[in-house]
């Protein structure tokens, strides 16, 4: 082949800066973005309230997952605002769930998409609780749900006391 078919690959970009044209970043293109990389976050169950989880599962149902559900974004020439809703997994602390999807989509949308973030807010909605079935959950869920290590609790008589 002579290589003319070929698409060209980032690397082989001109390093030249040019001045002309314009891009444009759809909001859709940066929830999904956004919707990626949160779903990433160790202790991200779900994206999105209960509504909008119900719908999402018909979509995965026919093959049409929504991979922005639980995302608004706000894209501007520059800057990208970020407002996501999730549900936790329990044994996570949600400050650091928080925090860890906050990282995570400065750091996608910068890499990807090249906006500045001016701010991403988190509002878990809900908690995740899996099965209560020991041989299927967890050792870390175990472990934060103390489930099978808690000592029963003494009693004391209060007769015996002096």
């Amino acid at each position: 082949m002579d290589g003319q078919n070929q698409p060209r690959k980032i690397e082989d970009a001109p390093a030249k800066d040019y001045a002309q044209g314009r891009t444009v970043i759809a909001d859709t293109a940066v929830a999904k973005v956004v919707g990626l990389a949160a779903r990433k976050v160790a202790g991200v169950h779900a994206l999105g309230s209960g509504t909008s989880r119900s719908i999402g599962a018909l979509r995965d149902a026919v093959g049409a997952t929504d991979l922005t559900a639980g995302v608004r974004v706000e894209v501007g020439e520059s800057q990208v605002a970020v407002d996501i809703v999730l549900i936790a997994e329990y044994g996570y602390p949600l400050h650091n769930v928080a925090m860890a999807v906050r990282g995570a989509v400065y750091e996608a949308v910068e890499d990807l998409v090249g906006r500045t973030v001016i701010e991403v807010n988190v509002e878990i909605v809900d908690v995740f609780m899996p099965a209560m079935d020991l041989e299927k959950t967890s050792s870390r869920v175990r472990e934060r749900l103390d489930v099978g290590t808690r000592q029963p609790v003494p009693t004391i008589d209060i007769e015996d006391q002096p």
